[in-house]
């Protein structure tokens, strides 16, 4: 298991932030196996079925540049001009070929950790000049793993080559007794068969070189359980910042809850250090809602904004009280309270029926066990 400097394992799996960072200094999972794979596998095929044609393109464009005119001898201006005619002619039929290697270049390191620009790769880094970090680098055990990795491709593509070698060796003697364009046209095209099998037989590094890469990229930003818990107190901010979000939040949410006061039926209060904001809309509401509640200013404030939007309120105590306890925001209060809330209501529709002798009824029944602030918690959770 790994360790840092501190000496504690690495046991834990990188977060989403280390994997972020890490992408942010340029560190991401790569296998140059399989971008080597890519490139002289792709060239290969290429060279194999197309390379005939290139051999002809260039034997004509030998024979012509090999053709001097009388004029072209006495005139080096001409020659010049012939010379960069037949560099661009050379260019024009290798320029596939360039930009299949070019594009297999490009999407190798793409298919494992996928693109990544990243500015402080960029900057310059002077350790990595340091001849004593280098010789670090060469005789730790990453360098160990890339020297038996060398080795195992030296010999795989040796013994491919040979016997690819072997295969050929009986046509690559009769060669001689062709015409001098045929014999190019199969020399190139038996080379390019031995350049594929040998490029193809990368394919087995890379199979492994692949999952080793993208294993020991996660081991690398392993963490620690202290380098864990520094990151999530550094998430999650110093005590005084989260204090202060904390209260832009609550202040957020009050404003969004007194908000909800013009749209309460009643407001019930203490009547000094209680006051609950309830709507009910029998067409669609099963039971009568909490719209907003508080205790002392926020209280004094939801009073003050009903009586601005002619909002009934009504002296409960108990039932203010219970209401607060055991109901959280936009819930139906509880069971136990239905009696209650509802001779309020009632009496709350005889006042806007302008109806005489409107009096609010002396029993308005509370279960003692909604008063006791200890088993608020418990009759919130209840109601989740």
């Amino acid at each position: 298991m790994a360790e840092n400097d501190d000496g504690q394992e690495r046991s834990e799996q990188p977060t989403a932030k280390r994997l972020r960072d890490a992408r942010e200094r340029g560190q991401v999972a790569r296998s140059r196996e399989l971008g080597t794979f890519l490139v002289l596998t792709l060239g290969a095929a290429f060279i194999f079925f197309a390379g005939g044609w290139m051999a002809a393109r260039f034997v004509r464009l030998m024979t012509e540049g090999w053709t001097l005119e009388r004029e072209l001898i006495l005139d080096e201006n001409l020659l010049v001009a012939r010379l960069v005619h037949l560099l661009g002619q050379a260019l024009l039929i290798i320029s596939p070929l360039l930009a299949l290697l070019m594009i297999a270049a490009l999407v190798g390191p793409l298919l494992v950790g996928g693109a990544n620009f990243s500015t402080q790769a960029m900057m310059p880094q002077f350790s990595r000049v340091n001849p004593l970090a280098g010789l670090k680098r060469m005789f730790s055990l990453q360098g160990l793993l890339e020297l038996v990795k060398g080795l195992a491709k030296f010999a795989l593509v040796g013994i491919v080559a040979f016997l690819g070698l072997k295969s050929i060796w009986p046509k690559l003697l009769t060669l001689d007794e062709l015409p001098v364009e045929t014999a190019i046209a199969q020399a190139v095209h038996l080379a390019a068969w031995l350049f594929l099998i040998a490029s193809a037989a990368l394919v087995i590094v890379a199979a492994i070189d692949v999952p080793f890469q993208l294993w020991n990229y996660q081991r690398q930003l392993r963490m620690t359980l202290q380098e864990i818990k520094d990151e999530f107190k550094e998430t999650e901010g110093k005590p005084e910042v989260k204090s202060r979000i904390r209260r832009v939040q609550h202040e957020m949410a009050r404003r969004r809850m007194m908000a909800e006061v013009p749209k309460a039926d009643v407001i019930i209060t203490n009547p000094t250090h209680y006051a609950v904001a309830i709507a009910y809309v029998p067409a669609t509401m099963s039971a009568p809602r909490l719209l907003a509640k508080g205790v002392d200013r926020v209280a004094l404030a939801i009073r003050h904004l009903g009586e601005e939007h002619g909002i009934v309120c009504v002296e409960a105590p108990r039932v203010a009280r219970a209401i607060y306890l055991t109901t959280e925001l936009n819930q139906e209060i509880p069971s136990g309270l239905f009696v209650a809330v509802a001779r309020i209501l009632a009496y709350v529709y005889q006042i806007r029926r302008d109806e005489a002798e409107v009096e609010l009824p002396d029993e308005l029944p509370v279960p003692d066990e909604y008063l006791d602030p200890r088993r608020a918690p418990r009759w919130r959770r209840l109601r989740r």
